[in-house]
């Protein structure tokens, strides 16, 4: 993606089903499952680079043993950090002859991490601070441990406010600031009240004091705790929690917005965001590794039962498509394909902008993760080229016109080239941080490939998605110009991103999208400024409305106009006013879009059709702002 973007977190989680001597006899080592958590989340480090924290729960510890640990850090190498720290403690115990590797007791009783739940959360944060207290796992600790709680998640939330006034009228007190404390908060409070009623109800029984805890915690109903606190939830999330008894849950939001899978075996249960990481990390194939389908959560009880329920009804799936199109990693087999798809979906565009010049042609793509629809393009154009060469053949074949020049010319003549031009120095990501610093040293994130396009060359550059555009204007078309082509093509592999997300993508200012300053710059051409003001109170309008009533009303700003006039704007806004040829820029079809991903394909960020009513309140927000010249992100405010 040529655009700075910031997107979802990453999860990870495994509980082991047999003691950690059992992996000791087996594997080698005690300290199997903290090895396999640290290289689950190095499989989805692309998913966190804000931050990242790693918790524990151990099972059946003795009375006055800590039971549950947690470690959080937002450095740089903040997961590297987490774990060599981990490490250097426990070897410092070893050298001193305080713990034997080999004894699972021992690793159980003095190190942190030596544990049968071990969970991870890897941070790109899109909201709240960026230090260590906002890092993941969050945790809610009393002397109970069928009370303790400890939640991460890859969520938002898009109705915290209302969220935090429900449990203002219960008389709690909420602390502001970020929706994971608001989900923590709600799933405490229904497991206080459910561990009050079954120990209020056992003490009445008569039931000793010190056999109560292990009553509470064999009875304790992790669904129906979680279906109490979700109730209100408006949003996308993968949220997981452990309880200190022993309990755990993981939970996928009702319409499937944000990806979860896990692999079942009789060792152990894991799950993360992605489905490789979990065939990579513990050898399995695809069809091992089960996506947990919406408005489901798996739980497991302290004693290993485990089970895959429904926690509320399940609405029309609409899986973020974003996953496909840019965040999930491209070697997920299904992932491989749909990228693929997308790029040979472009074919048709594109053989227009050649204007049947194959042998004038260079196509390349913009590092690093649109060079599988790269792939899918040349495939496309490849295939696209041998019927005209076939039904040049054929038709020359039967007017007898076929001959050795014909041959030549049409087999011999150069089919589209694969160029690599752009090349990504991924070091300097390092250095970019703030905008004015970001502005001044982009243009030296990519490097060139020089020589390789000719003056009467085309050089098509697909790219996966165009959000801003900022980084098309200011560096990469002015990269790819230093090249000297004819002309300049852009592909998006998306759909021109006209609306903005609030379901864990930063992706939320309205007026940061280059297809809405070409719609609004078009309307304004066209002499049609009332509409901005018309849009403007139909939105204030609409939020007066109960919330499941609101539509989005800032799909009257694209109404009048076409994708075409869209994309010509476009390509009139993000071509550096020196540049040496002509630029264009395609945009996928949503027909396409549809057509590519296997399943269902959530596009509320390209149709403005979202899934739950806080969308609608969130775009009518976002308008209303942009309107009225303030920045932020319309889902962070009271609605």
């Amino acid at each position: 993606m040529s655009d700075f973007l910031k997107h979802e977190c990453g999860v990870a989680a495994i509980r082991l089903l047999k003691p950690l001597s059992y992996f000791q006899d087996k594997y080698g080592s005690t300290l199997w499952a903290f090895n396999k958590l640290l290289i689950l989340m190095e499989k989805q480090y692309n998913r966190g680079q804000d931050g990242a924290g790693i918790g524990c729960v151990k099972l059946n510890m003795p009375l006055g043993q800590p039971y549950l640990f947690r470690t959080r850090d937002a450095s740089k190498d903040a997961l590297t950090s987490i774990f060599n720290g981990q490490i250097k403690k426990l070897n410092k115990k070893v050298r001193r002859g305080l713990v034997n590797l080999k004894d699972a007791a021992d690793i159980k009783n003095n190190f942190d991490y030596g544990g049968e739940i071990l969970m991870g959360h890897l941070r790109y944060g899109t909201s709240g601070l960026f230090d260590e207290g906002s890092c993941h796992p969050y945790l809610r600790r009393t002397n109970w441990p069928t009370r303790t709680l400890m939640v991460l998640g890859n969520f938002n939330m898009t109705n915290t406010p209302e969220l935090n006034q429900r449990m203002i009228e219960r008389g709690q007190h909420p602390v502001f600031g970020t929706d994971t404390q608001t989900v923590l908060e709600e799933i405490g409070y229904h497991l206080d009240e459910a561990h009050t009623d079954l120990y209020r109800a056992l003490r009445d029984s008569g039931m000793p004091g010190p056999e109560i805890p292990h009553a509470i915690s064999s009875r304790l109903n992790i669904q129906e705790i979680i279906h109490n606190s979700a109730k209100q939830w408006d949003g996308g999330y993968a949220i997981m929690g452990a309880i200190g008894n022993g309990d755990y849950f993981c939970l996928r939001d009702p319409h499937g917005i944000r990806p979860c899978h896990y692999l079942i075996t009789d060792e152990f249960i894991a799950v993360a965001s992605e489905r490789v990481p979990l065939m990579t990390v513990f050898e399995v194939e695809s069809e091992q590794v089960q996506e947990l389908p919406p408005a489901n959560m798996l739980s497991i009880k302290a004693d290993g039962t485990h089970a895959i329920t429904e926690f509320t009804t399940p609405l029309k799936p609409a899986p973020c498509s974003f996953e496909k199109i840019y965040f999930s990693r491209g070697n997920d087999p299904i992932v491989y394909r749909e990228r693929k798809a997308l790029g040979t979906a472009l074919t048709p565009q594109i053989v227009d902008s050649l204007e049947d010049r194959f042998d004038k042609s260079a196509i390349t793509y913009i590092p690093n993760t649109a060079e599988t629809a790269y792939y899918g393009l040349l495939e496309g154009l490849r295939v696209y080229r041998r019927k005209r060469v076939h039904a040049q053949l054929l038709e020359a074949l039967r007017n007898g016109t076929l001959d050795e020049n014909m041959l030549d010319s049409a087999i011999l003549k150069r089919w589209p080239r694969g160029e690599k031009i752009a090349h990504k120095d991924i070091k300097m990501r390092t250095f970019i941080t703030q905008e004015k610093s970001r502005a001044q040293l982009v243009s030296h994130v990519y490097d060139l490939t020089y020589g390789a396009v000719g003056p009467e060359d085309v050089l098509v550059a697909i790219d996966d998605s165009i959000v801003r555009g900022t980084t098309l204007r200011r560096s990469i078309l002015r990269i790819l110009g230093r090249t000297n082509p004819r002309k300049i093509v852009i592909a998006s592999t998306a759909p021109q991103i006209r609306y903005p997300d609030c379901y864990g993508i930063d992706m939320s200012e309205l007026g940061n999208f280059i297809a809405f300053q070409a719609a609004v710059s078009l309307i304004k051409q066209h002499g049609q400024a009332r509409l901005l003001e018309e849009v403007y109170k139909a939105c204030r309008e609409e939020l007066a409305k109960p919330k499941e009533e609101r539509r989005n009303c800032v799909k009257a700003i694209y109404e009048g106009l076409t994708e075409a006039e869209i994309s010509r704007e476009i390509t009139r806004l993000v071509t550096p006013h020196d540049a040496p040829c002509p630029v264009e820029v395609i945009f996928q079809t949503i027909e396409n879009l549809h057509e590519s991903i296997e399943g269902p394909c959530g596009d509320w960020y390209f149709t403005g059709d979202y899934p739950t009513p806080g969308g609608y309140t969130t775009v009518n927000v976002a308008y209303m702002r942009w309107f009225e010249g303030k920045g932020g992100r319309a889902y962070d405010l009271p609605l």
